[in-house]
């Protein structure tokens, strides 16, 4: 028996992707993950994570290869600027998210993108993080986000897209809602 030849757009195996959308609606247990990572301080305003396995599409995951990302501040954040702060980094996570979101929705209705970025800023105050104010919010106040985007597609067809990937993006959606978390503080 031939295997079909998959389909391909924008690097996506759209083949693949329709295949995994059917196995979930048979068993929707697959869709549950659960990613992990394990962050080690190093000196002054830098740490690094490691990020390996998962859980995900019934079982664990193990990956080819470790990931690591590096955390550190500027310097007038008292920092060695040897890596992006962790705000920069919430910026980079949905980009990120909204980028795989685009190019995966654009490839499974058949558009093909020759070019796509983003240009995200945040702005927060630092009083709160400094133990300044109670009534300030230590987070971004606001993000702000552009989508350049060049493909096959007639504009209204590019906002559709761009409103699903809103509405479905999985870290733009932790930015906009609560996301209940708990802290448990081990002492060695």
């Amino acid at each position: 028996m031939a295997t079909a030849t998959p389909t391909i757009t924008n690097g996506v195996n759209v083949t693949q992707l329709v295949d995994t959308v059917e196995l979930i609606k048979k068993d929707p247990s697959l869709a549950r993950f659960r990613f992990r990572s394990r962050t080690r301080w190093e000196q002054g305003g830098r740490s690094t994570t490691e990020i390996s396995g998962f859980y995900g599409a019934g079982g664990e995951i193990a990956r080819a290869r470790v990931h690591t990302l590096a955390g550190d501040e500027p310097p007038v954040l008292l920092g060695s600027d040897t890596a992006p702060n962790a705000v920069e980094a919430v910026l980079h996570a949905l980009a990120a998210c909204i980028s795989v979101g685009y190019v995966y929705n654009a490839a499974a209705r058949g558009i093909t993108i020759t070019s796509l970025r983003f240009d995200a800023e945040g702005e927060l105050d630092l009083h709160a993080f400094l133990g300044l104010s109670e009534t300030t919010r230590p987070g971004f106040e606001r993000i702000t986000f552009t989508a350049t985007v060049k493909a096959d597609a007639p504009r209204a067809q590019l906002e559709e897209l761009c409103e699903y990937v809103q509405r479905t993006s999985p870290v733009l959606d932790i930015i906009r809602n609560p996301v209940p978390v708990s802290i448990q503080l081990v002492i060695e």
